[in-house]
Protein backbone atom coordinates (compact mmCIF):
# COMPACT_ATOMS: atom_id res chain seq x y z
CA UNK A 1 0.00 0.00 0.00
CA UNK A 2 1.55 3.49 -0.67
CA UNK A 3 1.52 5.83 1.96
CA UNK A 4 -0.81 8.89 1.77
CA UNK A 5 1.75 11.90 1.69
CA UNK A 6 0.85 14.79 3.73
CA UNK A 7 3.83 18.23 3.49
CA UNK A 8 3.22 20.12 7.11
CA UNK A 9 3.90 23.38 6.97
CA UNK A 10 3.03 26.81 9.51
CA UNK A 11 4.94 29.90 10.21
CA UNK A 12 7.51 29.93 13.62
CA UNK A 13 5.73 29.81 16.53
CA UNK A 14 2.34 28.89 15.06
CA UNK A 15 2.86 25.08 16.84
CA UNK A 16 3.71 22.94 13.59
CA UNK A 17 6.69 20.90 15.58
CA UNK A 18 3.98 20.24 18.52
CA UNK A 19 1.53 19.07 15.41
CA UNK A 20 3.72 16.97 14.41
CA UNK A 21 4.51 14.88 17.85
CA UNK A 22 0.56 14.33 17.65
CA UNK A 23 0.79 13.52 13.82
CA UNK A 24 3.42 10.82 15.09
CA UNK A 25 1.64 10.22 17.89
CA UNK A 26 -1.29 8.59 15.74
CA UNK A 27 0.83 6.18 13.43
CA UNK A 28 2.63 9.00 11.17
CA UNK A 29 6.22 8.83 10.10
CA UNK A 30 8.02 12.00 10.44
CA UNK A 31 10.60 13.36 7.90
CA UNK A 32 12.03 16.59 8.50
CA UNK A 33 13.49 18.03 5.57
CA UNK A 34 15.30 20.86 7.47
CA UNK A 35 16.97 18.56 10.07
CA UNK A 36 17.76 16.09 6.98
CA UNK A 37 19.53 19.46 4.73
CA UNK A 38 21.41 20.29 8.43
CA UNK A 39 23.06 16.80 8.70
CA UNK A 40 24.02 17.51 5.15
CA UNK A 41 26.44 20.18 6.27
CA UNK A 42 27.04 18.96 9.90
CA UNK A 43 30.54 17.81 11.12
CA UNK A 44 31.06 14.63 8.86
CA UNK A 45 28.36 15.54 6.26
CA UNK A 46 27.74 14.55 3.03
CA UNK A 47 28.23 17.88 1.55
CA UNK A 48 31.19 18.67 3.41
CA UNK A 49 33.80 17.66 0.87
CA UNK A 50 31.73 19.11 -2.03
CA UNK A 51 31.57 22.54 0.23
CA UNK A 52 35.26 22.19 0.75
CA UNK A 53 35.79 21.88 -3.41
CA UNK A 54 33.60 24.51 -4.46
CA UNK A 55 34.44 27.11 -1.64
CA UNK A 56 37.56 26.61 -0.13
CA UNK A 57 38.73 25.29 3.31
CA UNK A 58 37.84 28.62 4.99
CA UNK A 59 34.21 27.68 4.56
CA UNK A 60 34.39 24.47 6.81
CA UNK A 61 34.38 25.63 10.62
CA UNK A 62 37.19 24.06 13.02
CA UNK A 63 34.89 21.18 14.12
CA UNK A 64 34.80 20.37 10.42
CA UNK A 65 30.91 21.63 10.24
CA UNK A 66 29.88 24.38 7.50
CA UNK A 67 31.12 27.53 9.10
CA UNK A 68 27.22 29.51 8.44
CA UNK A 69 28.16 32.73 9.75
CA UNK A 70 31.33 33.00 6.23
CA UNK A 71 28.64 30.98 4.35
CA UNK A 72 26.10 33.88 5.16
CA UNK A 73 28.19 36.54 4.71
CA UNK A 74 29.10 35.37 1.04
CA UNK A 75 25.78 34.66 0.25
CA UNK A 76 24.87 38.55 0.77
CA UNK A 77 28.34 39.40 -1.25
CA UNK A 78 27.35 37.36 -3.74
CA UNK A 79 23.41 35.96 -4.16
CA UNK A 80 24.91 33.43 -6.41
CA UNK A 81 26.49 31.70 -3.24
CA UNK A 82 23.77 30.77 -1.89
CA UNK A 83 22.19 28.83 -5.53
CA UNK A 84 25.79 27.37 -5.61
CA UNK A 85 25.11 25.88 -2.04
CA UNK A 86 22.01 25.12 -2.73
CA UNK A 87 22.91 23.01 -5.66
CA UNK A 88 25.34 20.58 -3.05
CA UNK A 89 22.95 20.82 -0.66
CA UNK A 90 19.18 19.99 -2.76
CA UNK A 91 20.37 16.48 -4.07
CA UNK A 92 21.45 14.94 -1.24
CA UNK A 93 18.20 15.81 0.78
CA UNK A 94 16.39 14.62 -1.76
CA UNK A 95 17.97 11.41 -1.84
CA UNK A 96 17.89 10.99 1.76
CA UNK A 97 14.15 11.88 1.41
CA UNK A 98 13.99 9.18 -0.91
CA UNK A 99 15.13 7.14 1.78
CA UNK A 100 13.15 7.40 4.09
CA UNK A 101 10.16 7.61 2.35
CA UNK A 102 11.24 3.90 1.30
CA UNK A 103 11.83 2.60 4.59
CA UNK A 104 8.67 3.90 5.96
CA UNK A 105 6.87 2.46 2.83
CA UNK A 106 8.27 -0.53 3.70
CA UNK A 107 7.58 -0.64 7.54
CA UNK A 108 4.12 -0.67 6.23
CA UNK A 109 3.37 3.42 7.36
CA UNK A 110 -0.11 4.78 5.94
CA UNK A 111 0.95 8.12 6.16
CA UNK A 112 4.00 10.07 5.89
CA UNK A 113 4.23 13.42 7.24
CA UNK A 114 6.96 15.73 5.82
CA UNK A 115 7.70 18.46 7.65
CA UNK A 116 8.73 21.47 5.27
CA UNK A 117 9.08 25.17 6.59
CA UNK A 118 9.58 26.30 3.20
CA UNK A 119 7.16 24.64 1.44
CA UNK A 120 5.17 27.16 -0.08
CA UNK A 121 8.22 29.57 -0.93
CA UNK A 122 9.87 26.29 -2.91
CA UNK A 123 7.27 25.66 -4.78
CA UNK A 124 8.83 22.52 -5.98
CA UNK A 125 7.31 20.43 -3.32
CA UNK A 126 3.76 20.44 -4.20
CA UNK A 127 4.02 17.68 -6.93
CA UNK A 128 4.89 15.06 -4.23
CA UNK A 129 2.27 15.27 -2.05
CA UNK A 130 -0.98 14.33 -1.57
CA UNK A 131 -2.17 17.24 0.32
CA UNK A 132 -0.98 19.73 2.36
CA UNK A 133 -1.91 20.74 6.05
CA UNK A 134 -1.17 24.26 7.88
CA UNK A 135 -0.75 24.73 11.17
CA UNK A 136 -2.36 28.48 11.31
CA UNK A 137 -2.41 31.54 14.08
CA UNK A 138 -2.31 35.01 14.21
CA UNK A 139 0.87 36.90 13.71
CA UNK A 140 0.53 38.59 17.43
CA UNK A 141 0.37 34.90 18.79
CA UNK A 142 3.25 33.87 16.93
CA UNK A 143 5.40 37.01 18.21
CA UNK A 144 4.14 36.23 22.17
CA UNK A 145 4.99 32.32 21.46
CA UNK A 146 8.36 32.81 20.13
CA UNK A 147 9.43 35.05 22.41
CA UNK A 148 8.23 33.28 25.63
CA UNK A 149 10.66 30.60 24.47
CA UNK A 150 13.45 32.27 22.92
CA UNK A 151 15.74 35.44 23.65
CA UNK A 152 14.47 37.23 20.59
CA UNK A 153 12.92 40.11 20.92
CA UNK A 154 9.40 41.39 19.37
CA UNK A 155 11.06 42.98 16.54
CA UNK A 156 13.42 40.41 16.01
CA UNK A 157 10.47 37.60 15.85
CA UNK A 158 8.25 40.28 13.16
CA UNK A 159 10.78 39.98 10.80
CA UNK A 160 11.51 36.65 10.47
CA UNK A 161 7.76 36.44 9.90
CA UNK A 162 8.31 39.24 7.43
CA UNK A 163 10.78 37.17 5.78
CA UNK A 164 8.52 34.14 5.68
CA UNK A 165 5.67 33.08 3.02
CA UNK A 166 2.69 35.77 3.78
CA UNK A 167 0.02 34.01 5.91
CA UNK A 168 -2.68 34.48 3.18
CA UNK A 169 -0.03 32.71 0.52
CA UNK A 170 0.40 29.60 3.34
CA UNK A 171 -3.62 29.24 3.40
CA UNK A 172 -4.16 29.49 -0.06
CA UNK A 173 -1.67 26.35 -0.95
CA UNK A 174 -3.78 24.65 2.11
CA UNK A 175 -5.74 21.26 1.44
CA UNK A 176 -6.63 21.55 5.43
CA UNK A 177 -5.98 23.94 8.29
CA UNK A 178 -5.23 23.19 11.99
CA UNK A 179 -6.08 26.80 13.39
CA UNK A 180 -3.60 27.03 16.57
CA UNK A 181 -4.98 29.73 18.28
CA UNK A 182 -6.74 30.21 21.67
CA UNK A 183 -6.91 26.01 22.41
CA UNK A 184 -5.72 23.96 25.05
CA UNK A 185 -3.24 21.07 24.13
CA UNK A 186 -6.02 18.55 24.58
CA UNK A 187 -8.52 20.75 22.29
CA UNK A 188 -5.64 21.08 19.46
CA UNK A 189 -5.20 17.59 19.74
CA UNK A 190 -8.90 16.82 18.73
CA UNK A 191 -8.29 19.44 15.96
CA UNK A 192 -5.52 17.17 14.42
CA UNK A 193 -7.14 13.69 15.01
CA UNK A 194 -9.65 15.24 13.18
CA UNK A 195 -7.55 16.41 10.38
CA UNK A 196 -5.80 13.03 11.00
CA UNK A 197 -8.76 11.04 10.29
CA UNK A 198 -9.73 12.36 6.69
CA UNK A 199 -6.00 11.01 5.69
CA UNK A 200 -6.58 7.53 6.67
CA UNK A 201 -4.83 7.86 10.58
Amino acid sequence: MTPVRIGLTGGIGSGKSTVLAMLQALGAAPIDADAISRATTAAGGAAIAAIRERFGPDFIAADGALDRARMREAAYARPEARRELEQIIHPLVGQEIARQVEEATRAGARCIVFDIPLLVESGRWRAQLDRVLVVDCAPETQVARVVARSALQPDEVRAIIAAQAPRALRLAAADLVVCNEGLTLDALRHEVEQAAHTFGL
